[in-house]
């Protein structure tokens, strides 16, 4: 008679019990990531419109005589004497870049009286004011985020970009504090 020996190793029921909480933690887990994500590209996307505010005030006391860049490849050219642009170049590589989920948008409207500026824009081309947009580009994403020549950010559950005047509040969303 043979004796019989110890079993090694693991059952297929042990390996689908292992399977079965992994596939648990998964499901608990990955909501919560995809929150994370839209929250960490809100954050990007608000730090650009800062960035984007910053820069168009240092473009109108520097270069702009006062008025601003009216969209965001002149923010990316750098003054004579400089190297450096007013703004990154990547957020200066296009007129709309895509940024951590989100599109990124800048528009001033040309005023026929504004000086030629320091790099490179004709006279009249300049704006007397700006309104820039991040517009998330997943439609799960209910966060939009706006801003314009004041300096506030303004956040509403649709898009904002369209309604947002280039000075002035607009006709919805809230501060974002």
């Amino acid at each position: 008679m043979k004796a019989v020996g110890k079993a090694h190793g693991f059952a297929l029921l042990d390996l689908i019990f292992v399977c079965g909480i992994i596939g648990l933690l998964c499901g608990i887990a990955l909501p919560r990531i995809l929150v994370a994500r839209q929250s960490a590209g809100a954050a990007s996307a608000i730090g650009s419109l800062r960035s984007i505010n910053s820069s168009e005030l240092t473009f109108a006391l520097t270069c702009g005589n006062g008025f601003y860049s009216p969209n965001l490849t002149r923010l990316g050219v750098a003054p004579p004497g400089s190297r450096e642009p007013f703004l990154s170049p990547n957020m200066t590589a296009s007129d709309s870049v895509i940024k951590s989920g989100y599109t990124i948008t800048v528009e001033g409207t040309p005023f026929a009286g504004a000086p030629p500026t320091c790099n490179g824009l004709a006279a009249g081309e300049a704006a007397q004011g700006f309104r820039s947009g991040a517009d998330p580009t997943e439609p799960t994403n209910p966060r939009f985020f706006a801003s314009n020549s004041n300096g506030s950010i303004f956040e509403h559950d649709a898009s904002l970009f369209a309604s947002m005047p280039e000075v002035g509040e607009p006709p919805s969303g809230h501060v974002v504090r």
